[in-house]
């Protein structure tokens, strides 16, 4: 390396025109990312959860699922049915993660790394999953499940 440099301060001294432009580029070629950038980073999402030249609905068919279904779930919330809605959400936000670990590329559905987006969709999904289950009807019944634990803390937030 300082004999490049060595070299090239000779030639400059001499007066020599060199392609210096290939040189320097193989000098200064870095892993490090710039700390000027000239444009801007493709989106992660952006990549085809489906090969070839599809419309964007086509490669982003994870993120659309996972939101159909959980707009199917609010609207059974708002039409009357809440254990029946947070169930159907709880489960879309499962299915997340599951998408998530088993396809290559999700599309928008990567927010995060792989393994971040996993742990984060299942443990909301579990969570809202058990809370739609323990969760007393609004007609007073029994609960779809019971678990000891789970009383007190949804005795302080849903009832």
């Amino acid at each position: 390396m300082r004999a490049e440099r060595a070299e090239r301060g000779e030639r400059a001294e001499r007066g020599e025109q060199a392609d210096e432009s290939a040189a320097t580029a193989e000098t200064s070629r870095s892993r490090r990312f710039p700390s000027v950038t000239r444009d801007t980073a493709r989106p992660e999402g952006s990549g085809r959860a489906v090969p070839g030249a599809v419309s964007t609905s086509a490669r982003q068919w994870p993120m659309l699922s996972v939101l159909t279904a959980t707009a199917a779930g609010l609207l059974a919330t708002a039409t009357g049915h809440p254990r029946v809605g947070c169930l159907v959400i709880g489960l879309a936000l499962i299915a997340a993660s599951v998408l998530r670990r088993v396809l290559p590329s999700v599309g928008m559905l990567a927010v995060r790394s792989r393994f971040t987006d996993m742990v984060t969709y299942g443990v909301l999904g579990v969570a809202i999953t058990l809370l739609a289950l323990v969760m007393q009807p609004s007609p007073p019944g029994k609960p779809w499940l019971e678990v000891p634990f789970l009383e007190t803390a949804v005795r302080f937030t849903v009832r």
